[in-house]
């Protein structure tokens, strides 16, 4: 595969999302829930962030805003040097569409389109072609290059999910966003997709950030940020799992 690292800067100096004093408030007066309270955070270039924290901690939250998918109350998010508060709604889906992948627990795949015609729709939709050596490379590292004509109905969770990884990486984005990415799979096969998504860091150079409950996927992470009551409350650089299972036990998971 074609190297995604940009050579002109060391991957671990660059911020490829940031916010800074985040805060997203829903509801008022006695119905208030503030969501993020004041979040300063950065996403390093070339690196795989996990995201953890009790339901209701703001997880989800903080990945949505800092994708554009959610608007901050107050404080700013960038996505490289582009500050998203600035952005129209077209330039945002616009931004979103060239310079952010995104996979979901549930997939969503279209599914009167086979699987290749999936995967490229983000490119269909802005009018570009497809790398075809990098899309070979990806179907085949995902094993689903003898998939590509069979339609969601046809292909297990596994492989949905696969084509739906494939799906964010094709288009060379700056950052893939993951929201429980094996939620709906089984320890084996949510094991593996989980390894490949280390391996897009580790080879790629991709930068990925993932929200999940299970510390066995966290701990393919370069760093695991633990929140609580819409706070970071702790950052955990080379994670173990048995070390995110006491960390988690301690604020309540």
């Amino acid at each position: 595969m074609s190297d995604l690292t940009d050579t002109t800067t060391p991957a671990a100096t660059r911020t490829a999302a940031r916010m800074t004093d985040g805060t997203k408030v829903y509801g008022s007066g006695d119905t208030e829930v503030r969501a993020l309270d004041g979040v300063g955070v950065g996403f390093e270039a070339g690196r795989f962030t996990a995201i953890m924290g009790p339901s209701g901690s703001g997880k989800s939250t903080l990945m949505h805003c800092v994708a554009g998918l959610d608007n901050l109350t107050s404080g700013t998010v960038h996505l490289g040097e582009v500050e998203l508060g600035g952005l129209s709604d077209r330039e945002l889906t616009l931004l979103r569409r060239e310079q952010v992948g995104f996979v979901f627990q549930s997939f969503n795949l279209v599914p009167t389109l086979t699987a290749s015609e999936n995967l490229t729709l983000p490119l269909d939709l802005a009018g570009r072609k497809p790398d075809d050596e990098w899309m070979d490379g990806l179907v085949t590292s995902l094993g689903i290059a003898d998939r590509l004509g069979h339609r969601p109905d046809e292909l297990s969770g596994g492989q949905q999910q696969r084509v739906a990884i494939a799906r964010a990486l094709v288009s060379r984005p700056a950052i893939v966003f993951a929201d429980e990415p094996t939620g709906n799979l089984d320890s084996r096969t949510g094991g593996e997709v989980m390894d490949f998504l280390r391996q897009a860091v580790d080879d790629l150079g991709q930068t990925i950030v993932i929200v999940t409950h299970d510390a066995g996927s966290a701990a393919r992470a370069h760093r695991v940020l633990f929140l609580a009551d819409g706070r970071i409350v702790e950052e955990m650089r080379n994670p173990t799992a048995d070390a995110i299972l006491d960390r988690v036990k301690d604020i309540g998971s």
